[in-house]
């Protein structure tokens, strides 16, 4: 880690250890989202992490944000969830697809974290499948009018701002998608339930709905018809954030189970002395370090602008997966602390599943990869 990256690494965790550790389980057991430490995210330049400073943003790498998700992650799984949710899909689509209006107009507030951002891409019968969406926008004048509904959305309660991806032509059709940017306020635009989860509890996560939104056709993000395509780019450097939340749930967890290790005897000498326990540590250690050296690969091309689809999703896929092993590890190192909320194994266990379902399961990964070292 070169020595920039690492100061930012240390500000990250300085200001998670001050304003977010002393929350942890708190936020968990009630299901808080904390807004306003967004707001506070957004001061310290973490909320715009890769967006040039021209529009608001920090002007950084991805190399320097997985150094920020990576230590946010390992004191708070949540946050680092909710930070990545704002940073790659919702500030990044405008960012990517946006003209120079829209760009002027929406990522100074999402950049500063005076706005919290949304991503509306799953529904209820279309999680994987999602180019089968049933959200609909038609064309009304200048505006259109969208109607339906998205679910498992991050920060569709509290989000002000949400990019929203619409069906344009027939299911089935090439080219059948267009993004949109909505406001809250917007009459017929609002939230449903919010879900109860096992996991990422302080990261909001609930249903948008939209009944006959009327929409002006400025909100359009890139031509009719790119919807599905813009997606399918943002995802690519979204599961680099994935996999930086994943890098930093094994960390955490890892370095919990180490302390644990060295700290707790029994017949005498400290449990990390017995191989069982010390084998457990040695792989955790090991694939922790295979994870980053996937993740900072695919960093390495998506700064340089270069195709990295299957580099991101090999990534995700491998960081996401290990992750719960580490987790489930860690727990067991623990022994009948690790199952208590006395301790933190427990909730980087919980937290670690997320991971493997988010931003496209883990199947879905090797379907991308399968696919593009075939064809």
């Amino acid at each position: 880690m070169n020595h920039d990256i690492k100061m930012i690494a240390d500000t990250a965790k300085d200001f998670a250890e001050k304003n977010i550790r002393p929350h942890i389980m708190d936020w968990d057991e009630s299901q808080t989202f904390p807004v306003e430490l967004f707001h506070k995210l957004g001061e310290m330049g973490f909320m715009g992490v890769v967006i040039p400073e021209k529009y608001g943003g920090s002007g950084l790498g991805y190399h320097e944000y997985v150094a920020i998700l990576d230590e946010i992650s390992q004191i708070d799984p949540s946050i680092g969830l909710s930070l990545a949710a704002h940073n790659s899909l919702c500030t990044n689509h405008i960012y990517e697809f946006g003209n120079e209006e829209q760009r002027n107009k929406w990522l100074p507030k999402l950049a500063s974290g005076q706005v919290i951002g949304a991503w509306g891409l799953t529904e209820h019968n279309t999680g994987s499948d999602s180019g089968g969406m049933s959200t609909t926008a038609v064309k009304d004048g200048d505006d259109w009018i969208i109607s339906g509904a998205k679910n498992f959305i991050t920060h569709a309660i509290s989000g002000d701002i949400a990019v929203v991806m619409t069906r344009t032509a027939e299911k089935g059709a090439k080219n059948n998608s267009t993004a949109f940017v909505l406001e809250k306020g917007m009459p017929g635009f609002t939230s449903g339930k919010k879900e109860n989860k096992l996991g990422m509890r302080a990261s909001e996560t609930a249903e948008l709905i939209f009944d006959q939104v009327r929409v002006p056709d400025s909100h359009r993000l890139g031509e009719v018809g790119e919807g599905f395509k813009q997606a399918m780019k943002i995802l690519d450097g979204g599961r680099i954030s994935i996999a930086a939340l994943s890098l930093g749930i094994a960390r955490g967890a890892y370095k919990a189970a180490l302390k644990y290790a060295q700290e707790r005897h029994q017949f005498g000498k400290s449990i990390s002395s017995f191989q069982a326990i010390n084998f457990m540590l040695a792989d955790m250690a090991t694939e922790i370090d295979a994870a980053e050296l996937l993740i900072q690969r695919a960093s390495t091309l998506k700064n340089a602008k270069e195709k990295m689809t299957k580099e991101g999703a090999m990534a995700k896929l491998y960081a996401s997966e290990a992750c719960v092993r580490i987790a489930n590890n860690a727990v067991q190192i623990f022994g009948g602390y690790g199952y208590t909320k006395d301790f933190p194994a427990e909730k980087y266990y919980r937290d670690s599943k997320l991971c493997t379902i988010g931003e496209g399961t883990s199947e879905i990964q090797r379907l991308v990869i399968g696919r593009a070292i075939t064809q």
